[in-house]
């Protein structure tokens, strides 16, 4: 017994709905990282994508995340150590395939935003070391408008 939160149920989906794909990689030592991260199992960071270029802003994503445990929480969200300073912005490789390029850059703009991804009007979220703190109330939806520089 226990809550679906103890049981990971909302991880177990995910794993169900979108399998881990194996693919071959170039080097035998590559070690394993996250772009991003949150601290808290309540949080889903569904989504990273590139941003819209409403100006041309090719080093700007978009982070969507969710409240998924009905709880009021504070979390970071997290860069990795292994991109602090470099942009990681989506790129276009042969065949048409998505993959991730590093840039040298550094985040210079976080703010929450729309679907439409204009940023809200409360203005920008505090950048910190590491990344953001975000709060969240139960089922909320945030989208993240992130812009680094070059």
């Amino acid at each position: 017994a226990g809550s679906f939160q103890e049981a990971g149920v909302i991880q177990q989906a995910y794993n169900l709905n979108f399998p881990l794909h194996v693919v071959p990689a170039s080097c035998a030592q590559c070690p394993a990282w996250s772009a991003f991260s949150v601290s808290s199992p309540a949080i889903v960071l569904e989504t990273l994508k590139q941003a819209v270029p409403q100006r041309p802003r090719p080093e700007a994503v978009v982070v969507w995340l969710y409240e998924a445990h009905g709880s009021t929480v504070t979390i970071r969200l997290q860069i990795s150590p292994r991109y602090r300073g470099n942009a990681v912005s989506p790129c276009r490789r042969a065949g048409g395939v998505w993959g991730w390029r590093s840039v040298p850059a550094a985040l210079y703009f976080a703010s929450s935003c729309d679907l439409l991804q204009h940023p809200a009007a409360q203005g920008c979220l505090l950048l910190e070391p590491h990344g953001l703190r975000l709060s969240f109330t139960p089922v909320h939806v945030l989208s993240i408008l992130l812009v680094w520089s070059h």
